[in-house]
């Protein structure tokens, strides 16, 4: 793969910072969830316009008149990205309807803003990690007018930068880092790559007793994503790109209805791989609406679950010192109920003996 460029990040004038509500450049790495896919596509799906949050002409008109750049050169809308690539995604508002609706940003609501503070779990000079809620995507797009690090931009106006330096779903909760420099961004995006020193575990909740001797599942992943419709990932041994997680018992419950705590260790970032894979091997994730089972999750008792994948541990070499650094997360308080209906504890020490 060629070495990857990057772009600069805009600056506001010294001593300036930009106001809160003026939209920002937006940088976005292409990691391996998006190989291969069109540029019009990603665009489409970065912006909102297959749900209507922006007209999709704008989105051609942007890229015909080169405000759009992948890796500070102009493109063509069916150009495909790669890992590594950085897409330039200019400031763009919710340009539906009356005209002076682009004078106005999307309202966070107040008690969003008043959680912020409570979600750092690591703060310093170079990073944030935040512990993300389900529910919450990394940003806004695909139908919603903010995510993660808008949230932040809005609590914290005079940041001088907040970037993404990975994504995790908007249902999975759990840990994501944000950088707060360009040089501390270029790290992080170079640690998170396939092959890059930064490692991610996922706590989960599976129905079933998982196989102790399955350890890895290493079944091939492609996306389908038609226009106008949310993708959705399916296993293809012909067509498929290489994905591994690995599997971990932690704990496997002695009654009905049955149940396996997991840890999960990727190996690779393909979109939904953890929860693909566990539906291919048979133990779909408690609480998965896109890849689950609802009468197994019905069988549980109680409602129904949000979904039970956390990003539970993150181990990273610090961007500027080079430090080592490990943070970890508690699951949800939501897990309680399922984890006290099936009898599995999240303490426990050793992976359990086969029934």
């Amino acid at each position: 793969m060629t070495a990857r460029r990057h772009p600069e990040i805009p600056a506001a004038p010294a001593g300036e910072n930009p106001p809160a509500d003026r939209p920002r450049v937006r940088l976005e790495t292409v990691d391996e969830r998006s190989d291969g896919q069109r540029l019009d596509n990603f665009l489409l799906r970065e912006l909102g316009a297959q749900h209507d949050k922006q007209p999709r002409a704008l989105i051609y008109r942007l890229i015909r008149k080169g405000q759009v750049r992948v890796n500070k050169k102009r493109a063509k809308p069916h150009s495909r990205l790669h890992p590594g690539d950085v897409v330039r995604i200019p400031p763009v508002r919710d340009l539906r309807g009356d005209p002076s609706a682009g004078s106005t940003r999307a309202t966070i609501p107040s008690g969003w803003l008043e959680r912020v503070e409570g979600m750092i779990r690591h703060e310093d000079e170079a990073m944030l990690v935040i512990d993300k809620p389900a529910g919450l995507a990394a940003h806004a797009g695909s139908g919603y007018d903010f995510g993660l690090i808008e949230l932040l931009r809005a609590a914290r106006p005079n940041a001088g930068m907040l970037e993404l330096a990975h994504r995790i779903d908007r249902e999975t909760s759990g840990l994501i880092v944000v950088a707060k420099s360009r040089e501390a961004l270029l790290a992080l995006q170079e640690a998170f790559r396939p092959e890059g020193e930064a490692k991610k575990s996922y706590l989960l909740v599976c129905h079933g007793h998982w196989p102790r001797d399955l350890r890895s599942v290493t079944a091939p992943l492609i996306k389908e994503q038609g226009e106008g419709r949310a993708h959705r990932v399916t296993v293809d041994s012909r067509n498929g790109k290489s994905a591994r997680t690995d599997f971990e018992v932690l704990a496997r419950n002695a009654r009905e209805p049955r149940a396996t705590l997991l840890r999960a260790t990727l190996h690779t970032g393909r979109t939904h791989q953890i929860r693909v894979h566990c539906r291919h091997a048979g133990h779909p994730i408690v609480g998965d609406s896109k890849y689950g089972d609802r009468k197994r999750d019905r069988e549980l008792g109680g409602k129904r679950p949000g979904l039970m994948l956390h990003a539970h541990r993150l181990t990273l070499t610090h961007p500027t010192h080079r430090g080592r650094l490990t943070i970890t997360s508690e699951p949800p308080r939501e897990w309680a109920g399922v984890l006290e209906r099936t009898g599995l504890d999240l303490n426990s020490p050793h992976p359990p003996q086969s029934n």
